[in-house]
């Protein structure tokens, strides 16, 4: 079991939201070969201005309808990045994880784009 990590960043609508979920979970599952199968949960955080929908329900409808969601809120530090969801997807694989962050959110781990 690998924990692989992504991010990206929404505008706070449901559509952006549920969009951007889809699209960070399918990258994460491409970038690591993963098939529905494999993934057992993921695991989302949303900055304190998400709050229009769960990142989860759309994962859930259109990705991953066998796989374990929870949804949290993301601490609020000052200055910190608005706007942004992240994830953590448990899957079954032996690979080394391929992280991914998306967009403008690949500012948030700049030793990965090395």
């Amino acid at each position: 079991m690998k924990v692989i990590r992504g991010a990206v960043c929404v505008s706070n609508t449901a559509e952006d939201i549920s969009a951007g979920a889809v699209r960070l979970v399918e990258q994460i599952m491409k970038a690591n070969g993963l098939s529905q199968g494999d993934v057992e949960a993921v695991f989302f955080s949303a900055t304190r201005d998400l709050d229009a929908c769960y990142p989860a329900a759309a994962v859930r409808e259109k990705l991953l309808p066998q796989a374990a969601f929870m949804c949290f809120a993301e601490m609020n530090v000052a200055g910190s990045a608005q706007g942004v969801i992240r994830a953590a997807v448990f899957a079954k694989t032996e690979k080394t994880p391929v992280h991914c962050y998306l967009g403008e959110a690949a500012k948030l781990r700049p030793d990965l784009s090395r």
